[in-house]
């Protein structure tokens, strides 16, 4: 195939597309506003690399079962690459309770439901230099793309972008990878073309610190309190990363802007960590030292965007990909994934018809079979998130009898059911891991058989299953931290 393709953005999503579409024998051009990285592999990238586009480059991340396998089965290479520069799979096993090891047995299965970790700097600088290496592939960094060149019709064309320093790039496909403060879909319609778009906020802030362990610690053994949690009035998560790093996620509702403002404070940080036993563990003063300062991320909007409403194609000779089409909240960790899987879903579409309308039309189509079930299941559960953030705050508001059996299902029959049979963890992370509709391994009748037995035989004898404490409550914890608890519900009471 003679097409040359530009991709806008040299992100995950970008270096994605080239990745997918590479092999096809298209010419693909990445245009990445930002710097190159700076010499040096994966501490100097950590340390140095200026991403203005990256909102999220310090923050914490993990490659999803879904991508990860991608990696294996078409770019093992990479795969070799990402493990010598110290990026980690950790494995299905590896996740397993106490409970569960009494009558686990390995499955082939098992090797399908590996996570990818690192640090985004070290992901994305192994990324993309195995990309640069490929012969179609040319990256421009420093490449500021100011817009589309747009031909005029219904529906528009595009055919290329126009730089900033004025000059022009023909081509005869154009990828929209530039992310979250991507402005193509607003140029495109105002020449014309007919996209529709929803948006709805997360609610939630992220906090990330990074923390090294020091010479001859190890990490903590897996087991005991759980390094990853929901209090409703906070989330938190640690996430083993690249050549002796770690980060902590703290994700707060926005309504709690008492924390909020004092949480940037590396020192307030690391008090709310010590105040979780299972993320305490790691940042105890001998075993590991914080690496810098908080960062922040807030704003987090989902979006879909319909590139071919009622499927007309809104535009010829252009495809969003990654978050400049479809976004959610981070805490799900399938950014990244999204992107990939987008990036395979255009090379398909490009690969079974050569009409320009077509392509997009069938491209649009199969992000929606592919990725909409799991934006809808992540909505709904900021939704849910956000109601109990507020009950947080109204630790004497009395829940209904259906708030009640609700909270019990899923609290004493499916996490319990999930944090004991072998067989039910691997069908539910399937769904998680994007290997599966993320809602099918419920609706199986022998798994909800399972999930209602469990919920049956009575807390009692599920006593073992039950997470240990994972941190004190709202209250508590802004007591400790010398913060008013009363603050922010008097600031929400209506006037």
């Amino acid at each position: 195939m003679s097409e040359t393709v530009i991709v806008i953005g040299a992100g995950m999503a970008g270096l994605w597309c080239a990745l997918s579409l590479a092999p096809t024998g298209r010419r693909v051009i990445l245009l990445e506003r930002d710097p190159p990285p700076p010499a040096g592999g994966p501490d100097a990238a950590f340390d140095h690399w200026t991403r203005r586009g990256v909102g999220q480059l310090r923050h914490s991340h993990a490659f999803l079962a879904r991508l990860r396998n991608l990696i294996r089965d078409e770019h093992p290479a990479l795969l070799t690459e990402l493990l010598a520069e110290g990026c980690r799979e950790l494995t299905f096993e590896e996740g397993l309770t106490t409970v569960h090891r009494r009558t686990y047995a390995p499955k082939p299965v098992d090797r399908d439901l590996v996570i990818l970790t690192s640090r985004r700097t070290t992901l994305e600088l192994v990324l993309r230099r195995h990309v640069e290496g490929l012969a179609n592939v040319e990256l421009r960094a420093s490449a500021f793309v100011k817009g589309l060149l747009i031909a005029p019709g219904t529906p528009p064309r595009v055919s290329g972008v126009r730089l900033e320093d004025g000059s022009e790039i023909h081509a005869d496909l154009v990828v929209d990878a530039a992310g979250r403060a991507s402005g193509v879909a607003e140029e495109l319609a105002s020449a014309g073309a007919l996209t529709t778009e929803t948006t709805e906020p997360s609610g939630v802030v992220y906090y990330t610190r990074h923390y090294r362990l020091r010479p001859g610690q190890t990490e903590p053994p897996r087991g005991g309190p759980p390094a990853t949690g929901d209090l409703d009035y906070l989330k938190f998560g640690v996430f083993p990363g690249d050549n002796g790093c770690f980060s902590v996620t703290l994700c707060l509702p926005e309504i709690e802007e008492e924390l909020r403002k004092a949480i940037l404070a590396p020192e307030v940080f690391d008090a709310v960590c010590r105040a979780l036993p299972g993320v305490a563990r790691w940042i105890e003063p001998e075993r590991s030292d914080g690496v810098g300062r908080v960062f922040g991320m807030g704003d987090l909007q989902s979006r879909w965007l319909d590139a071919a409403p009622a499927g007309r194609p809104a535009a010829l000779g252009w495809f969003p990909v990654g978050d400049s089409h479809v976004r959610t909240n981070p805490l799900y960790g399938r950014g990244c994934s999204f992107a990939a899987v987008s990036a395979v879903l255009l090379r398909e579409a490009l690969e079974e018809t050569h009409d320009p309308a077509a392509r997009l039309v069938a491209y649009q189509a199969k992000v929606a079979t592919e990725l909409r079930p799991y934006y809808d299941l992540m909505r709904r559960s900021d939704r849910q998130a956000a109601v109990r953030a507020r009950r947080a705050m109204a630790p004497e508001r009395r829940p209904t009898a259906r708030e009640r059996l609700v909270r019990s299902f899923m609290d004493d029959a499916v996490t319990i059911a999930i944090r004991s049979d072998p067989d039910i963890l691997r069908a539910f992370l399937r769904g998680f891991h994007m290997l599966e509709h993320p809602q099918a391994w419920l609706g199986r009748p022998t798994n909800l058989a399972k999930v209602l037995g469990y919920w049956a035989r009575g807390k009692r004898r599920n006593a073992a299953a039950y997470r240990p404490p994972l941190g004190p409550g709202r209250v508590e914890m802004l007591g400790q931290l010398g913060l008013s608890p009363d603050a922010d519900p008097a600031r929400l009471q209506p006037a």
